[in-house]
């Protein structure tokens, strides 16, 4: 586009609120869409699944992302939906049983081991669905589509085709679509560049109460590999994990189901307990999520007039417990920042001086990829489980400064409209 019709086009949208399309439906970017209509923008969130996504892995909220969800107001019926886990057993390669500890901290799963009072472990729909209940009647949903291309040709705008085939103008697009984010590959380049992998495959879905298990958690390990049987409640299904030490990441199972069903497999072929079993689950489940545990590390969060938040841009790895709150509170830090600041230039570099420190202190809780809960070696099981035989509850958790190394600022609302 020439300059005089960049001025024409400037022209015409002066005095206007500035148009967000946030890429991404599942935590941050429903976080993202409240703060920035809070603060006046007009806000589009474009998902690829068809609707809203229920069920999932629980997960948790710590620190400073409690305050995050606080301020939203969705504390309430968040400590409402926390899970309360009444038993933790870990168990041998045969299936007897190591020890099983008692206590409300004993359902705390994340690889640090670590957690504050204040702290909340919830199913991620109910979470989900409760940053969509406070922003749906607000923000526009365009579910069952997804960004196609991007073009910051005029640099005054981003010019964005959905795979749907329909065309729309934004001032700023944002990406919140994951550790496997398509927005960042359209602009930064193969995943490959900014990911760091730790180690560890994993497996998640559900099966069969078969065990008549209730608020507890069984956990099976043998070096190199684990398997866990999450009761949540009294549901009649579980939370199904396997997760295993791969010393290279299985690139070609990817993008291919059945590859990564087999891969699993194979990996826990001629295992005993209940692995035969969870492994046919495994296969008939069709909400398998098969991953890599891994981060994503990048020097930018931007590129124009697009930025990213959450996984897309630094994901932790579940091996911290953190991917979550860094979503929360990272949605709440470019939200902030954007309001605060009519440039966007200037505000998302404010984002990142804001937040990055805080992403660094919690990517760093893996450890190099160890994790206390799935070692890796004969040596480290017995030692993990010498420890365990010691104790008749888990004991009281701490919590990890990189939790709530961030004190939110206040939020303001002073520059949603087109300079």
């Amino acid at each position: 586009m020439s300059s005089e019709g960049r001025t024409r086009r400037s022209a015409r949208t002066t005095a206007r609120r500035r148009r967000v399309l946030v890429s991404g439906a599942s935590i941050a970017g429903p976080a993202l869409a409240h703060w920035l209509h809070r603060s006046g923008f007009e806000v589009t969130v474009v998902e690829k699944a068809g609707a809203l996504r229920a069920g999932g892995y629980p997960i948790d909220i710590r620190g400073t992302a409690t305050d995050v969800v606080r301020r939203m107001g969705i504390l309430p019926q968040l400590r409402d939906a926390h899970i309360s886990t009444r038993r933790f057993t870990f168990l041998n390669a045969d299936g007897s049983t190591v020890t099983s500890l008692n206590g409300p901290a004993a359902g705390r799963t994340s690889a640090d081991r670590t957690y504050a009072a204040q702290d909340l472990e919830v199913r991620r729909g109910d979470l989900a669905a409760s940053l969509h209940a406070i922003v749906r009647d607000d923000v526009e949903f365009l579910f069952g589509d997804s960004i196609n291309t991007l073009d910051q040709s005029d640099e005054d705008v981003v010019d964005v085709t959905f795979r749907s085939g329909r065309q729309r103008t934004f001032d700023l697009v944002v990406g919140a679509d994951g550790t496997h984010s398509h927005t960042r590959a359209s602009l930064f380049g193969p995943e490959e560049l900014f990911h760091r992998y730790l180690g560890y495959c994993f497996a998640l879905f559900t099966l069969p109460n078969t065990l008549g298990l209730s608020h507890e958690i069984l956990l099976w390990n043998t070096p190199g590999r684990a398997a866990a049987l999450y009761a949540v409640g009294d549901d009649e299904r579980l939370h199904g994990f396997l997760n295993f030490h791969q010393p290279e990441p299985p690139l070609d199972t990817f993008r291919n189901p059945d590859a990564q069903r087999d891969l699993v497999a194979t990996v826990f072929a001629d295992e005993g307990w209940e692995i035969p079993g969870m492994v046919d689950a495994m296969r008939d489940a069709d909400d398998l999520f098969f991953d890599t545990a891994g981060q994503i590390r990048m020097p930018h969060w931007s590129s124009g007039r697009v930025a990213l938040v959450g996984d897309a841009a630094y994901a932790p790895s579940f091996l911290t417990g953190q991917g979550t709150s860094l979503a929360l509170v990272g949605a709440y830090m470019l939200a902030n920042a954007l309001a605060t600041q009519p440039d966007h230039s200037t505000a998302f570099a404010a984002y990142e001086r804001g937040t990055r420190d805080f992403v660094t202190m919690n990517q760093a809780l893996v450890d190099n990829g160890g994790a206390t809960l799935f070692p890796t070696t004969a040596r480290a099981l017995e030692q993990r489980n010498a420890v365990l035989r010691d104790l008749d509850t888990m004991p009281s958790a701490t919590a990890r400064p990189a939790h709530s190394a961030l004190v939110l600022p206040e939020f303001t609302t002073m520059a949603s409209s087109i300079q």
